[in-house]
């Protein structure tokens, strides 16, 4: 047998079974995604995680770093190209109503999912770490913080996650409870889908405070708000084509501290969701204009004020067809490709590894954690949900074999 016979013949035994050692290592998995289920925190500030995460890699051979809160390490020995991976660490401020044994007691969750990312990124460095001989190029790990916040890709993009080495094309993957379909289940959204732009908004409306049995002597900002909120949803129902997509929402309305005084100020703050940019941006102007113009009928004052938020999110079409492919060979995992029965999905959740698609080409895969049936039943973000961990291998196993078969083919 040939040099090139021989190194063919490895790399298939490898592409053959990558699946498999995820599947040994189920065990270690399963108590990395519970350490950090039981341990959640939230957004930028992670100390108890990135530390966990680090003391993992260097356990593993790797020099980890740390990126502000986020962590980054690299594999392979070979420089060339470099293909991304990318999980989020952070959970989110619910406080946890399943009976697991390693439930949450801090007031935090990961009711999301990103316990399983994070603990799918430890297995696919093991992995990635046990086959670094073999790998045609590197492939960088981002340990990302603040998901939930829309505050830690950008983060990270912005401190130079991107650079030194160059990354060329990048992958991220989200598990999904509550779906008709095996766990480990791997979904590809079809190459047209995308994930909604998120822009984060706070209203301060300020009008005259007095007493509540003299509202003649002020300016109520209870009844402002109220207005604003009504007028708010006609740029939905009026303004937008109906062909197009947006979402508003408030998600929260405050003002006052006792029943007898109409309040000096008060607030409401929410999201917009939009999968265009136009429309994000004629979205952003007409709720500059409402707020003033309704705040100044009443003789009030309100400005809006704009915080976290991302672009949408979009597949690279090319890249799309080659991870496809990937999954074709990737034996003891199951995908379904939505473009195979003639659809996309276009979800108006949104998710901030949007930074990462805009500057490389990226793909955005899901992985079903649980059916209904099974008591799977809570979705993302509920107090119930619950993760599927037959889910775990097969996330790490797609993480390592996508970007070992990228590498070897560019």
């Amino acid at each position: 047998m040939s040099s090139t016979e021989l190194t063919f013949s490895i790399l298939s035994e490898w592409i053959m079974n990558m699946y498999n050692e995820a599947l040994a290592m189920k065990d270690t998995l399963t108590a990395d995604r519970r350490h950090f289920h039981q341990n959640p925190e939230l957004g930028l500030e992670l100390p108890k995680t990135a530390a966990y995460v680090e003391e993992k890699l260097r356990e593993m051979g790797y020099e980890p770093q740390r990126m502000g809160s986020g962590v980054v390490a690299v594999a392979g020995k070979k420089t060339g190209k470099c293909f991304l991976i990318r999980g989020d660490m952070d959970a989110l401020p619910v406080t946890e109503m399943t009976d697991l044994e390693f439930k949450s007691e801090n007031g935090c969750m990961h009711a999301c999912g990103h316990d399983c990312h994070t603990a799918n990124m430890l297995g696919a460095a093991r992995l990635l770490k046990a086959h670094e001989d073999e790998l045609e190029g590197q492939v960088k790990l981002m340990f990302q913080p603040a998901e939930e916040t829309m505050d830690g890709a950008k983060m990270m993009v912005e401190n130079g996650i991107l650079k030194d080495p160059d990354v060329n094309a990048a992958l991220g993957i989200h598990v999904f409870t509550n779906l008709p379909l095996p766990a480990g289940t791997v979904i590809m959204t079809g190459a047209d889908s995308k994930m909604a732009a998120v822009d984060w908004f706070t209203i301060k409306i300020t009008g005259k405070g007095c007493h509540g049995a003299q509202p003649n002597n002020g300016v109520d900002p209870l009844n402002v708000m109220s207005h604003i909120h009504l007028a708010l949803q006609a740029i939905n129902a009026r303004e937008m084509d109906p062909a197009d997509n947006m979402v508003l929402t408030i998600g929260q309305m405050h003002g006052g501290n006792t029943s007898n005084v109409i309040p000096q100020e008060a607030m409401m703050s929410g999201t917009i969701r939009t999968l265009k940019n136009t429309t994000r941006e004629m979205v952003k102007t007409r709720m500059d204009a409402i707020v003033s113009t309704v705040a100044a009928a009443f003789n009030a004052e309100a400005h809006v004020e704009y915080g976290s938020g991302c672009p949408v999110l979009f597949h690279n079409q090319e890249l799309y067809g080659e991870v496809k492919g990937y999954l074709g060979e990737l034996e003891g995992v199951h995908f379904v490709d939505l473009n195979d029965i003639g659809q996309h999905m276009s979800n108006m959740g949104s998710e901030d590894f949007s930074y990462v698609a805009n500057e490389v080409p990226t793909v955005f895969l899901g992985i079903a954690a649980g059916q209904p049936e099974q008591g799977y039943c809570y979705p993302q973000h509920h107090p119930k949900a619950m993760f599927h961990e037959d889910a775990l291998p097969v996330g790490a196993a797609v993480y390592a074999h996508v970007a070992m078969e990228w590498l070897k083919n560019h």
